[in-house]
């Protein structure tokens, strides 16, 4: 059994213990110490990493580049925490450990930001907790219900009035038929010695994870989002040094904004509106002018029979309606060819009453394309310069007038 100093201690950092096992597992070893405040993973928190050191006596007799092995994480096997390292540790020496603390107290800011939030809601809906888990950027929760995102902004106010109020945050261990007598939340049924953490005003929880010791150091709380998941919501928030991170992310771009449409950093939203109404407008006014401009094209080409037009890039569904333009008046067949010899060039070929579909395996097959559509008219993209597509037109038995759109 180790000794688990982070359950009553989830501030100590350094801490002395002595090897009892070591063994080798693929990639890696597996050192067994006989305490430890290496957190192991469990409950949606990932296991501590950091360093194991050889105590004085010890390091004499070792290269300096042996005296300090990696922990790169921490597993719990029944009673026994086991530490991944990436060299083997001696049996029976004894070691200093020392866990990566920004991590760890990261994990402890978001874990407790987790249990106020949580608490929050079952007490306000009754919705259990059904699933945690905190990755690298930010931490999920999954909820029995459903909530909105409005309903959510009130849980993070309130969760905040929380750690404004810096409110201790209260570990103690009860026998299980003591539990049996108390309300507390707990995602599973418990036997043996059960740990509650409680956040007056918040939470009550039966809990084996670590917390900072009062709420005031979760420094703040931010709900990112709340999606559909199964019969309730999952929900992302960032906590404490990640929220900071998140909210200093968004006051830059937000910064970037305001200068960018000279609007006042509390109005940039009332400005993208009236710069996307703005632009929506253009975009709707040039779309009309292009229809104009088919549409004048294809009267330009009434009854010349069959034509071949290269232009510059264009939108697929622009090359789309030149060729349809242009086919109603010719009075033959229209290809239309838009983009560079470098990239290539997207293809739109049509007839009225037409039968193509011959015509267009034959370009995709000489022109290194792909493509097809409805027996009189096909859409595609070519891998061939200009005037091998020039020359693929002029080689045909039919006459072609080629023009540049």
């Amino acid at each position: 059994m180790t000794e688990r100093i982070f359950d009553r201690d989830a501030y100590c950092r350094i801490f002395s213990a002595t090897v009892i096992a070591c063994r080798e597992e693929k990639d890696h070893f597996a050192v067994l110490l006989d305490r430890t405040a290496f957190y192991p993973e469990g409950g949606g928190q990932s296991g501590d990493t950091g360093i194991l050191k050889y105590e004085e006596t010890a390091t004499r007799e070792l290269p300096a580049g042996e005296r300090q092995i990696r922990v790169i994480d921490t597993q719990e096997n029944g009673e026994r925490i086991w530490h991944l390292t990436e060299r083997p540790v001696k049996v029976g020496s004894r070691v200093e450990g020392e866990i990566d603390w920004e991590a760890r107290f990261d994990r402890m800011q978001n874990h407790t930001g987790e249990h106020i939030v949580s608490g929050l809601i079952h007490a306000a809906y009754g919705h259990q907790n059904v699933g945690f888990h905190m990755g690298t950027e930010s931490i999920t929760i999954d909820l029995s219900g459903e909530l909105t995102m409005e309903q959510l902004q009130q849980i993070e106010r309130r969760a905040n009035e929380v750690i404004w109020h810096n409110v201790e945050v209260i570990t103690d261990c009860c026998s299980e038929e003591e539990a049996a007598g108390r309300q507390f939340r707990s995602k599973k049924e418990l036997h043996g010695i059960v740990r509650i953490v409680t956040i007056p005003g918040a939470d009550v929880c039966a809990c084996c994870g670590t917390h900072v010791r009062r709420t005031g150091e979760v420094g703040l709380i931010r709900i990112l989002s709340c999606e559909k998941f199964r019969s309730g919501v999952r929900v992302e928030m960032v906590c404490g040094k990640r929220a900071y991170n998140y909210d200093t992310e968004v006051f830059r771009q937000n910064h970037e904004i305001s200068v960018a449409l000279s609007a006042k950093p509390l109005e940039t939203a009332k400005a993208v509106l009236r710069t996307k109404a703005n632009m929506e407008e253009a975009v709707y006014k040039v779309i009309g002018l292009e229809q104009k401009l088919f549409e004048m094209t294809a009267s330009s080409l009434q009854d010349k029979g069959n034509v071949l037009i290269s232009s510059e890039e264009m939108t697929p569904d622009n090359v789309r309606k030149l060729a349809v333009a242009v086919m109603e008046k010719c009075g033959g067949k229209c290809a239309v060819f838009a983009g560079s010899d470098q990239g290539g060039y997207k293809y739109a070929i049509g007839q009225t009453g037409g039968d193509l579909r011959a015509l267009v395996k034959e370009v995709n097959a000489s022109l290194n394309g792909r493509g097809g559509g409805k027996p009189f008219f096909a859409q595609g993209s070519v891998s061939a310069g200009l005037e091998q597509i020039r020359e693929f037109f002029g080689a045909l038995d039919e006459t072609w007038e080629s023009m540049t759109f």
